[in-house]
C-alpha cells in the first residue's frame, strides 16, 4: 500500500505518472477529483477537480507533459496543460458510450477505449493531433484497458467481460489494421 486506506473512493482508477515521478489517480476523496501523490510522499493531495458531473477514469501524459483524462460520465476527454490544474475539453462526443482508458502514440495520436458495459460491447476511437476523431475499431466486446506498444507499432485493447486482449497494427496514418487475438484468459 502506498496511500492511506480510504484516501480514494471505491472508484479509484487511471493511475499515471508524470516525468517527475508524481502519481495521479482519479476519485481522490470523492468522484470527479484527481489526486496527486508526490514522489516519496506518504499521502496524496488534491490536484484538481473535473467540472460538476464529470468523473475521470483513465489518465495519460503526452511527451509535452499534458495530462489527458477520459470522462466516462460526460463523454469527454479533458486535457490539462503542463504546469496548470484547470481541465479544458480536448474532445467531446455524444457518440461515445463511456470513454474509459487512453493510450497515446509517439506522434500525439490519442486512442480511447469506449465500452458499453450493459451490452458487453465496445469500440476504440482515434483522435489525431488536429482533434479530428474517427472510429478506429468497432464490433468489439467490452473494450477497456488500452496501450501502445513500446515500439509504437501496435495497439493492445482488452475486453474485460470476454477476457480477451487484442493486438492491432498501427498504420502510418494511425488507423488500426490486422486485428488478432493476442491472448484469451480462462474464467
Amino acid at each position: 500500500r502506498i496511500t492511506p486506506e480510504g484516501e480514494y473512493t471505491s472508484g479509484i482508477e487511471g493511475p499515471a505518472v508524470d516525468a517527475s515521478g508524481n502519481l495521479y489517480v482519479v476519485n481522490f476523496q470523492q468522484s470527479g477529483n484527481i489526486g496527486k501523490l508526490a514522489a516519496g510522499a506518504a499521502q496524496s493531495q488534491l490536484f484538481t477537480s473535473l467540472p460538476a458531473g464529470s468523473i475521470g477514469n483513465g489518465i495519460r501524459f503526452d511527451r509535452q507533459g499534458r495530462m489527458y483524462v477520459a470522462d466516462f460520465k460526460k463523454h469527454n476527454v479533458w486535457v490539462i496543460e503542463r504546469g496548470e490544474t484547470t481541465p479544458r475539453v480536448y474532445f467531446h462526443s455524444d457518440r461515445f458510450n463511456q470513454p474509459n482508458d487512453l493510450a497515446i502514440a509517439a506522434d500525439g495520436t490519442l486512442y480511447a477505449s469506449d465500452p458499453a458495459w450493459e451490452q458487453n460491447t465496445g469500440r476504440v476511437w482515434k483522435i489525431d493531433i488536429e482533434g479530428k476523431v474517427s472510429l478506429a475499431a468497432d464490433g468489439m466486446g467490452t473494450a477497456n484497458g488500452i496501450e501502445v506498444s513500446p515500439d509504437g507499432k501496435r495497439l493492445y485493447v482488452n475486453e474485460s467481460v470476454q477476457r480477451n486482449v487484442w493486438q492491432f497494427a498501427i498504420a502510418d496514418d494511425g488507423s488500426l489494421t490486422d486485428k488478432k487475438l493476442l491472448i484469451n484468459f480462462p474464467d
